[in-house]
């Protein structure tokens, strides 16, 4: 099954916890912190693996979670960062973040790689705390959260000649002529409702991929009929071979097919219109096919009179190598990078940015007879810190008193004994006294 669409969960692993220790050696008097950093949580990495050619596998496995670092070691030893988790995709994938529509990378070549997820730093074990004033701390952090996300996956098939044209004339047929391709043939609309790809072998050791390409309609710039489902998977083509019923089997006028098309083409990207492309006009072995192809060739000179015109028939097999090897002359005149230019590198960059002043904000608010705190820096502040240590207790009140927490308690009506909540922490107002 060919799937080109998914949605999948990642996480960056978090940091290991900082750890809480003190040296107790022999013959060493006052040791002193020897609490140790916990490691680096594993970030979650999507790398091209051209052996892929589908996002099959991520209709089964939708959450991708990086392992977490290794919590802080005593003697002062830092605990070991976690292994990156490394997510395989075909080329040609592109990521953007489910909730902001950005997106994160378009990757096309073997090797190519990007951090979706990001692992949290390790926490600071007490060693990091110590100073001249408190050379025994008993404080140590918790490791940060890894980043989290969902990315949406859209696949854009990676194939050298594209096959383009209405519903019901022709590009299945060919391309099962021409490789080892079993795409699924019928007599009706829409028989291909996803990508088919066959590898061509050309005389001479040469060869290229070629891919069948659901049938366009009107509108399908729009989303009507299978739409931008199938109009994202040409733009990675080098070539365009345009199939047109020249036997207008279906009372359709070929002329009007290929505007038509063209025009879909255009709407959609305006670079496909300057894509080298090959008229294959199709059918040729059918009545009126002939009739047809001068009438044919005679409006399309007055547009495009360079476009080449080349008669074919899937069915009798006439004029189909002269069509391949066309086709194979024009993918050596153009480099792989052409079909790419608007596909950015992925490159490793130094970014600086200015800090911004830290946020002492906060509000105030009643929850019957507890007052509720809201702050983005005590909230930090307590999912950071371990708060199962009296020194904990103390940076917390501290770090509430310079805020002007405090005061701003007492104006509310604070007293002693009056519940103070923060988030999940919940401590009584202790009035007269530098901590809670």
């Amino acid at each position: 099954m060919f799937v080109d669409k998914a949605k999948v969960y990642v996480k960056g692993g978090d940091g290991g916890d900082g750890l809480v220790a003190f040296r107790r050696e022999k013959y060493v008097p006052e040791g002193g912190p020897a609490g140790g950093d916990g490691g680096r949580g594993g970030d979650v990495i999507f790398r091209v693996d051209e052996g892929l050619r589908t996002l099959m596998d991520f209709r089964y496995q939708r959450h991708f979670k990086a392992q977490r670092g290794e919590k802080g070691r005593n003697k002062s030893q830092h605990g070991a960062g976690a292994e990156d988790m490394i997510v395989r995709i075909p080329p040609g994938t592109v990521l953007i973040d489910d909730d902001t529509g950005e997106v994160i990378a378009d990757l096309t070549r073997h090797g190519q790689q990007v951090v979706v997820a990001k692992g949290g730093r390790g926490g600071r074990g007490n060693i990091r705390f110590a100073t001249p004033n408190n050379p025994a701390p008993e404080l140590a952090e918790h490791g940060e959260e890894g980043q989290e996300r969902y990315v949406v996956m859209e696949l854009k098939v990676m194939a050298d000649v594209g096959l383009v044209g209405f519903p019901s004339v022709g590009k299945s047929t060919l391309l099962s002529v021409v490789s080892g391709a079993r795409p699924k043939i019928g007599a009706y609309h829409f028989t291909t409702i996803t990508p088919n790809l066959g590898v061509v072998e050309v005389a001479e050791g040469r060869s290229f991929v070629m891919a069948d390409l659901p049938g366009l309609i009107e509108g399908a710039h729009e989303g009507v009929g299978l739409g931008h489902e199938f109009l994202r998977h040409v733009e990675r083509t080098r070539v365009i071979i345009h199939v047109v019923d020249m036997a207008g089997s279906e009372g359709r006028d070929p002329y009007e097919d290929w505007v038509k098309i063209n025009d879909e083409l255009k709407l959609y990207n305006a670079n496909l219109a300057e894509r080298p492309q090959i008229v294959a006009a199709n059918k040729m072995d059918m009545p009126e096919a002939q009739d047809n192809l001068a009438e044919f060739r005679e409006k399309v000179a007055k547009d495009r009179p360079d476009l080449e015109i080349m008669p074919i028939s899937s069915l009798t097999r006439q004029g189909v190598q002269e069509l391949l090897y066309r086709a194979a002359d024009l993918l050596d005149q153009i480099p792989v990078e052409a079909a790419l230019e608007e596909v950015p590198e992925i490159t490793e960059r130094k970014v600086y940015k200015l800090d911004k002043t830290e946020d002492n904000s906060f509000t105030i608010t009643r929850d019957n007879e507890a007052y509720v705190v809201h702050s983005v820096k005590i909230e930090r502040l307590l999912k950071r810190m371990q708060m199962n240590s009296h020194e904990a207790i103390l940076k917390l009140a501290r770090t509430m008193r310079h805020m002007g927490i405090d005061d701003e308690l007492r104006k509310r009506g604070a007293v002693e004994g009056t519940i103070v909540r923060i988030g999940d922490f919940e401590f009584e107002f202790v009035e007269g006294s530098s901590y809670y």
